[in-house]
């Protein structure tokens, strides 16, 4: 049987619960690990969440897996990970990978313009000097 995108978007988001602005803020406080899981241009563009974790949707698996040679320190299966991206697709599916490796508080802040139009600390994008 073929499954389309929006299937499996659907999929994760029944698997993920999303958060909004202000839990994530709260989990954060309690040193949820939060990451940006959008492509690197759209970071270097707009910034991210301030002390967020950028790890390319691409990549995601290879750093959240322990026993990857690429695995980053910094996520732990028993810690709480709130995953966001421009709109909340590309986070759901990454909340998802993230439930099938074994990390067991997975949450989707959705989309970064959100945490933006909230007030919420951005670190800024890359001053490239141009």
């Amino acid at each position: 049987m073929t499954t389309n995108v929006k299937q499996l978007i659907d999929a994760a988001n029944a698997l993920v619960p999303r958060v909004t602005v202000e839990q994530a803020r709260e989990m954060m406080g309690k040193g949820a690990v939060v990451i940006d899981v959008r492509d690197a241009p759209e970071v270097e563009n707009t910034g991210k969440v301030e002390g967020a974790l950028h790890v390319s949707r691409g990549m995601l698996e290879f750093r959240a897996d322990p026993d990857s040679p690429f695995h980053d320190k910094r996520l732990a299966t028993d810690k709480p990970i709130v995953v966001y991206c421009a709109s909340g697709g590309r986070s759901a599916l990454a909340g998802k990978a993230l439930k099938d490796l074994g990390y067991t508080e997975v949450y989707n802040l959705g989309a970064f313009k959100d945490w933006v139009e909230s007030g919420g600390a951005v670190d800024k994008p890359i001053d490239r000097g141009m």
